[in-house]
């Protein structure tokens, strides 16, 4: 299989099932900030941090490829005429949004009580973190603007929600293991 194939060089690129769209168009924005997304979580999974973690990240990127795929594929390639599925595409589940739920309240029991916003930073890997977590919010705003112009499976939008919820949970916990300094955000008094 060749890596180019020289198919892109007008500006258009082809979606799951033959459409081809430019490649500033806002589905290939979503799925390519998931990509993104992707490409961090592994850097932070590539540091030294616990087992569970880098169990639960290596999950996740699997999930993202099948968000990417999902996010990839037009409604209209989806499903025929009789109802049948056309193209043979994995779904994001409700097993795998409670999974991110579980693991949060996991971490969380161990983390002292949030009081207050916390500063991105302390360490290197809790910074990966907190990167990720931005590019997931970004995902999710790209998501929902393509759900306004055409409906994307809901639980696509609540995984990725739920997951920038995740990885929050997840640089806080690593902050702790790593003793890192969490520095609370207190606003200056006018």
């Amino acid at each position: 299989m060749k890596i180019y194939t020289k198919t892109g060089d007008a500006g258009t690129t082809a979606l799951f099932g033959g459409t081809r769209v430019p490649k500033h168009h806002i589905r290939i924005e979503s799925y390519g900030t998931v990509d993104e997304l992707n490409s961090y979580i592994g850097l932070i999974r590539d540091q030294k941090i616990d087992a569970r973690s880098t169990e639960i990240l290596t999950h996740i990127q699997n999930k993202l490829f099948t968000v990417g795929a999902i996010l990839a594929t037009p409604p209209e390639k989806e499903t025929l005429k009789n109802g049948k599925e056309r193209l043979n595409i994995p779904k994001i589940s409700e097993e795998e949004i409670e999974l991110l739920e579980k693991e949060m309240d996991t971490m969380n029991d161990d983390l002292p009580q949030m009081t207050h916003f916390v500063l991105p930073g302390g360490h290197p890997t809790v910074s990966h973190c907190h990167i990720a977590r931005c590019i997931c919010r970004r995902a999710e705003r790209m998501a929902t603007l393509l759900n306004e112009e055409t409906p994307v499976d809901p639980r696509v939008l609540k995984y990725l929600n739920r997951l920038s919820d995740y990885l929050f949970v997840l640089a806080r916990k690593l902050s702790k293991d790593l003793n890192a300094n969490e520095v609370k955000w207190i606003p200056e008094k006018l």
